[in-house]
């Protein structure tokens, strides 16, 4: 993996931008039934990547501009004034630390995902092209391997976190077993997309295994149906935020 310290990529959206993007994509993804109450979503800074920028400890539905903290990749609140903090904020940190390439990412439990997570002997796979980031499918974490027995399944330390982020490698999703899923994407909407489709992906996958084998995507196909679909992000970010923000009324 690339351990190098990214730069600010050039038409990445201002500070002020990704803010409010940032609080509809917490919006948003309580809205699609990603997130409950737990779960949470972060963006690289735009103007020091080295940063990262996360909501404090509450549920995701409710967050506001005035709830996100300025954070350095180790997991220390920059701007914190006494907030409490996600204890997995390091999820994000240390993906960021690895992956330069990654602008965002988003942690859930996403209720049809987790199965995928615990049953190894079906890995959640693209079947349909709404969902070719997953490639040849989502790798899953097993906490076990690193920190014994005995855990909670969450990841409290940078540790951890740099373990999760080996697991992840070069994929866009990473299954972690009992716990959920940590998608990542090269734009804070792209990654909202994923972890929306993750969960479509999951439910059309579980139903059509109780039909027979199913026929997945190919390498090729998920790659040429990921650039296709993910062009045009804009619009179901656009139709997402408009219903989030009906139901906020």
């Amino acid at each position: 993996m690339n351990n190098n310290t990214p730069q600010a990529v050039a038409g990445t959206p201002d500070i002020d931008e990704l803010l409010q993007d940032l609080v509809h994509a917490n919006h948003i993804l309580f809205n699609e039934g990603v997130v409950d109450a737990f779960g949470h979503v972060s963006a690289r800074h735009p103007d020091r990547p080295e940063r990262f920028l996360l909501a404090r400890n509450m549920a995701p539905g409710l967050v506001g501009a005035e709830d996100i903290i300025e954070f350095d990749l180790d997991g220390t609140p920059v701007d914190a004034d006494g907030r409490k903090v996600y204890l997995e904020r390091f999820i994000h940190g240390e993906i960021y630390r690895a992956r330069p390439d990654v602008m965002a990412v988003v942690h859930s439990h996403s209720p049809s995902v987790v199965p995928f997570s615990a049953v190894k002997s079906a890995p959640l796979r693209p079947m349909c092209h709404m969902s070719g980031f997953l490639g040849e499918g989502a790798p899953i974490f097993e906490i076990r391997d690193v920190a014994g027995e005995a855990t909670d399944l969450l990841i409290r330390s940078a540790p951890l976190g740099e373990s999760l982020a080996h697991s992840l490698g070069n994929n866009n999703v990473v299954l972690m077993r009992g716990h959920g899923a940590t998608v990542t994407g090269p734009t804070l909407k792209r990654a909202v997309y994923r972890a929306v489709y993750v969960e479509v992906n999951a439910r059309l996958q579980a139903d059509a295994l109780r039909l027979g084998p199913v026929e997945y995507l190919t390498r090729d196909e998920a790659r040429t149906a990921m650039e296709s679909t993910e062009g045009q992000v804009e619009r179901p970010w656009q139709l997402w935020k408009m219903r989030a923000q009906a139901n906020r009324r």
